[in-house]
């Protein structure tokens, strides 16, 4: 199906990658898994076959080989999913999902009104569906995407925190020993603080929907169960732990004989690449961004409270 359609080759180019990097994964996940979880990815490759073909149709652009970029990324899941398990997978399927529908969703937006967009509009059908089917998996197998998230999130927390403490500690004391104690006595006491918050909020959280659902029974309206899937214990103890352990990034460095903050800076900042990376992935951000804003934000907590230690190393004579 030749199209006169005037498109931008570069976007052209990604849908086209991008549905062929979405079936060679599905492929892939089908020769390593098996059961309901290979039907759903036959069901998978069938449509995403449908959609390749399309894009190739409607550009008149023909391209069956991942680049360089694509052929990596699928390498390196598929390693994570070897070592991880079925776990590992259905979160990945439902990242690519989700990035699948903001992506569609933003050209729908822009192309709307163009023959772009009333493909758009059909595919988009398709990714909804898919990201349907797929998060019902999810919940029968009780993995909670949100929870996966949430601990890298706390992670990310503890490690930047704590590197802004350990930096601003540096610049007031300038002594490794006095450094290593306030840090871990701060690390220690955030993730008890990030761990009660959770416990609280979930708490609240479970004793409003208990009294909805109470109500709704006695009214005997339909309702949904009260059970929630998070619970404020478990939860408290993920949070709590994801946050001190993103804390120790920094502090191990001190502990292991650093004299100023920059090898903790250097730790931090790998740990944040991988860490935004992840997240940007499963939350269908797009990656460079995220790993730029978390960089900033590194950038500017190291370089704050560096700031705020020399000052008050100077004004009030804090020393060791």
């Amino acid at each position: 199906m030749a199209t006169s359609y005037q498109h931008d080759p570069k976007l052209a180019r990604a849908l086209i990658l991008d549905e062929l990097f979405d079936l060679s994964l599905y492929k892939a996940f089908r020769e390593i898994t098996a059961g309901d979880l290979k039907s759903l990815l036959d069901d998978l490759i069938t449509v995403e076959t449908n959609h390749l073909t399309f894009w190739q149709e409607f550009f008149d652009t023909r391209l069956t080989v991942l680049d360089v970029r694509r052929r990596l990324k699928l390498r390196f899941i598929m390693l994570a999913c070897r070592l991880f398990g079925s776990t590992a997978i259905h979160l990945t399927l439902e990242a690519i999902e989700v990035y699948g529908v903001r992506k569609y969703l933003s050209l729908w937006q822009i192309y709307k009104d163009g023959p772009l967009g009333a493909a758009v509009k059909g595919i988009l059908v398709d990714e909804f569906k898919h990201e349907d089917a797929i998060v019902t998996r999810l919940t029968e197998r009780m993995i909670s995407p949100e929870r996966i998230r949430n601990i890298f999130l706390g992670l990310n927390d503890g490690l930047v925190e704590i590197l802004g403490a350990v930096s601003g500690f540096f610049a007031a004391f300038g002594e490794a020993t006095t450094v290593l104690i306030a840090a871990s006595t701060t690390a220690v006491a955030g993730s008890l603080s990030m761990g009660a918050g959770a416990f609280a909020a979930l708490s609240s959280e479970k004793e409003v929907k208990k009294t909805e659902w109470e109500k709704q029974r006695f009214l005997g309206e339909d309702h949904p169960s009260a059970r929630m899937e998070e619970q404020p214990v478990r939860s408290a103890l993920v949070v709590g732990g994801s946050y001190f352990a993103g804390a120790m990034v920094p502090v191990l460095p001190v502990l292991f004989g650093a004299q100023d903050a920059w090898v903790s800076v250097a730790a931090a900042g790998t740990l944040s690449i991988a860490v935004s990376t992840l997240l940007a992935f499963l939350s269908g951000m797009n990656i460079t961004r995220r790993i730029l804003i978390n960089l900033v934000i590194i950038a500017a907590a190291v370089g704050i409270t560096y700031g705020i230690g020399m000052l008050a190393r100077t004004l009030w004579g804090v020393s060791v």
